[in-house]
């Protein structure tokens, strides 16, 4: 999960747990180690490749939109799953996650409820019914 939002990653991950996700959350609060950690470099040289990725779009020193640009041009990372899970709703914003190869583009849930759902969601989705590859 790449994102600065403290109560939103903490929402997300209860909510996984919640639903039996059995998924291990690894956090970057900005793009800037959000990459660093996807590219395994420095301190994270061991750091496993996630499955998917949940991608905020509004974040300090490197937003959502550059990090997922960078991802989706990297062939080393282009084939991670990446689920624009932000705030913002505008049309502006959800076009440009298209048009920068987003895999999906959810509305953060306002509450606790509304993130199981989510959750169950993702799950069911993209750990039951879809194929991920694994390079």
């Amino acid at each position: 999960m790449i994102d600065d939002n403290p109560t939103d990653v903490l929402l997300i991950k209860e909510a996984f747990a919640f639903c039996e996700a059995n998924s291990e959350v690894h956090v970057a609060e900005d793009g800037v180690y959000a990459l660093e950690f996807l590219q395994r470099e420095g301190e994270y040289s061991s750091a496993p490749r996630p499955d998917i990725i949940l991608l905020d779009l509004n974040m300090p020193r490197k937003g959502g939109l550059e990090v997922l640009m960078e991802l989706k041009t990297n062939p080393k990372l282009k084939t991670i799953p990446v689920i624009i899970y932000t705030s913002s709703i505008t049309q502006e914003d959800v076009k440009a996650a298209y048009d920068h190869h987003a895999n999906s583009y959810i509305r953060k849930s306002v509450n606790f409820d509304d993130c199981i759902r989510t959750a169950k969601s993702i799950k069911d989705f993209w750990f039951t019914v879809s194929i991920l590859s694994e390079s």
